[in-house]
């Protein structure tokens, strides 16, 4: 099984007969497990699931097929009415008979394939066809005449504001009900651009997605709005309620979505779970990982019969980021590992990454344990470009592009400048700075390459503004970790990429029982280390505080963080009495 182009190769291929026509059905992975159903939208053939079916292939049935009209499968004729959502419920009943005969499907839909669904889950026939539902980028007819009805019942500023919203996002629905005018302009000069305004505008990866059926498919599908919408809207089932669990997706920034329209959803869906990502509206071709993740966690769930809202994340700013990719460098104690913690219990996958390959793997396990969906251990040294460079393909071809990096590793060195040999500042600025840069240049071009956006976090230090005697190398490290990000912010802000610095100051990590005193013997070093420990342990400031803030900057897309009172009056002293700040730094250290 793999993906070429962004058409699916080594499926299993099979033809469904229902109400005069043919459906070209695909289907992937082991049939002995539970089915999932993916069913595609408007103006797209099944081949927009290609990369969320590879990944469900691997633990599921997973099971596209092309909805009439479209790509192989035949067409109804006439085709004015032979696409009413009741023909639509007939051909997914045939299917789900042929691929699952007995056994409840899990649904999932995507723009119109959404629409559909939800009229698959609302209506008496397939009960017990069903085991859940998910919904993205397209809300049921039903709900959608009753939002209407409800806002011009009390039409108020707000609600007016709304239909207003959503009355200007749906333009293109006017469009499509005018008689030819679709169907010439999908045969001609849109149905050859629409590839690229897919690229400019949604930023879909041009992989020979959309297929060329794409003029054909986009003509026959305007019935699809023509069949449906005007008699829906005005005469809404009144009955339109889920008797599956149902799973709701909203991109935020859809452009033909507002995500207003799922007010009072509830009450239509009892066993509702909401989830919602920074993303636009074709979000199974930009973001097949985060979607794979989801899809599977809904499943099992459902599967183990555990309630859905019990499986899913919620820890702090879980609805930011439940499903995302996380990756964080020197994840095997400290700061990262609680980083990763903090990551795993707000749903995201986790890529613990650290040298000590036993450490990164244990934090990857208590990750999953934790909340985390998925969660792997890599063993790197980041101060070695090449494998960085090898660590990037990896997660990008295995785990998928990286959402979040946090690029925490460092080591720390203490000693005057004299006593700091040219080896010295060599191994502190290979990793605390190079490590970093690797880290940034690598797998911040994947994140730039896909045009989705995502969010880059880099540990500096309160000694990044605060000059001290006793840390030339280490200051001088972390100053250009801040200036470094400073810069990325700014190149970075056009496409979507935050960039944040996290400047912690004493807080109680195993850094400073490792920390190299420059000019000490191992003696000295040790009763050093041991002094140091101390010290921080009796300030005990957990890194616990410092991965929630490190949450928090992403979030808010904060700038420079200082975590703890004296990296926040250290950094305040920096801007408004410098003076002073190098004053304290001519002072011998408490060692």
């Amino acid at each position: 099984m793999s993906v070429t182009n962004g058409h699916i190769e080594g499926p299993r291929e099979r033809w469904v007969r229902t109400g005069g026509i043919e459906l070209c059905v695909a289907e992937l992975g082991d049939d002995a497990q539970p089915t999932v159903v993916l069913v595609h939208g408007y103006p797209d053939s099944k081949e927009v699931w290609s990369e969320v079916a590879r990944r469900l292939a691997e633990h599921f049935h997973v099971v596209l097929y092309d909805v009439r009209g479209h790509g192989r499968s035949t067409a109804p004729a006439p085709l004015r009415g032979g696409f009413t959502l009741e023909k639509l419920t007939d051909d997914f009943l045939a299917v789900a008979d042929a691929v699952s005969p007995g056994r409840p499907v899990h649904l999932v839909g995507h723009d119109w394939g959404s629409v559909q669904g939800w009229e698959f889950a609302t209506v008496e026939r397939t009960e017990g066809r069903i085991a859940s539902f998910t919904s993205m980028s397209g809300p049921s007819l039903d709900h959608f005449g009753h939002w209407i009805k409800q806002r011009m019942r009390r039409p108020g500023p707000r609600a007016t504001a709304q239909l207003l919203g959503q009355g200007a996002k749906s333009w293109y629905v006017y469009m499509l009900h005018t008689p030819v005018l679709p169907e010439l302009a999908w045969r001609g000069p849109l149905g050859k651009q629409w590839p690229k305004i897919l690229q400019r505008v949604e930023k879909v990866a041009a992989d020979g997605y959309p297929t060329g059926s794409l003029p054909q498919d986009a003509a026959h599908g305007a019935w699809l709005y023509r069949d449906n919408v005007r008699t829906r809207l005005r005469r809404p089932r009144p009955d339109a309620y889920a008797h599956v669990p149902v799973q709701l997706i909203t991109p935020l920034d859809d452009a033909f979505l507002s995500p207003k329209l799922s007010a009072g959803l509830e009450h239509w869906a009892p066993r509702l779970v909401r989830r919602t990502l920074p993303a636009k509206h074709w979000v199974p071709r930009t973001r097949p990982d985060q979607l794979a993740s989801w899809i599977s966690e809904f499943v099992r769930a459902n599967e183990d019969g555990i309630p859905a809202q019990d499986a899913v994340a919620t820890g702090p700013h879980a609805d930011r980021f439940g499903g995302q990719l996380v990756l964080v460098t020197g994840a095997a104690s400290g700061i990262g590992r609680a980083t990763a913690f903090a990551f795993a219990e707000a749903g995201a996958r986790v890529v613990a990454v650290d040298r000590d390959a036993e450490g990164a793997i244990r934090t990857a396990e208590m990750s999953r344990l934790i909340g985390a969906p998925e969660a792997w251990g890599e063993a790197v040294d980041v101060s070695d470009e090449q494998a960085m460079e090898k660590l990037a393909a990896k997660v990008a071809s295995e785990y998928g592009i990286v959402d979040v990096l946090v690029n925490n590793a460092g080591i720390g060195l203490s000693g005057s400048f004299f006593d700091t040999t040219a080896e010295d500042w060599k191994k502190v600025l290979d990793v605390n700075l190079w490590g970093v840069i690797h880290g940034c240049r690598i797998f911040g071009k994947q994140m730039a390459d896909r045009g989705q956006g995502g969010h880059i976090v880099n540990t500096a230090s309160a000694a990044a503004y605060q000059p001290s005697r006793a840390l030339p190398a280490y200051s001088t490290s972390k100053a250009a970790v801040l200036m470094l990000s400073e810069c990325l912010r700014a190149e970075l802000a056009g496409q979507g990429i935050g960039v944040s610095a996290i400047c912690p100051g004493l807080v109680n990590t195993n850094i400073t029982s490792t920390t190299r005193f420059a000019g000490a013997d191992a003696t000295e070093e040790k009763r050093l280390q041991k002094k140091t420990s101390r010290l921080y342990g009796l300030r005990n400031f957990p890194p616990d505080k410092v991965a929630s803030a490190i949450l928090r900057a992403v979030v808010k897309n904060q700038a420079v963080v200082p975590v703890t009172p004296e990296a926040r009056g250290a950094h305040l002293m920096s801007r408004f009495t410098p003076r002073a700040l190098r004053a304290i730094a001519r002072l011998e250290p408490p060692l």
